[in-house]
């Protein structure tokens, strides 16, 4: 069972860290949008816009629902790094509960 479960838990906290990044990204690129430091009318600019629009906002609206905009700042991706990092952190110390009890 543990040929099995680390790998995957460590594939699962891999994703859970790349999307971390994609949050990440899709702050700063509403940030550089917002302040018109990048143009918001180029074609690659528009899709990777929409690229991480699409695979942000599904959960961060969830998120709103439950953190509403305070003073025009949005404060769900900050939510969700959190948790997103909780997760890791949990994740973490089940491989290496797992590691210790099964002395891999």
């Amino acid at each position: 069972m543990d040929i099995i479960l680390i790998p995957l838990l460590i594939v699962i906290s891999a994703a859970i860290g790349i999307y971390s990044w994609i949050v990440i990204a899709s702050v700063i690129m509403s940030w550089l949008v917002n302040f018109n430091v990048i143009n918001s009318h180029n074609n690659f600019v528009i899709m990777v816009m929409e690229f991480l629009y699409r695979v942000t906002e599904p959960i961060l609206v969830k998120i709103r629902r439950f953190i509403p905009i305070m003073g025009g700042f949005d404060l769900s991706p900050i939510a969700l790094l959190l948790f997103l990092w909780f997760l890791q952190a949990v994740i973490s110390r089940v491989i290496l509960k797992i590691t210790v009890v099964s002395g891999v």
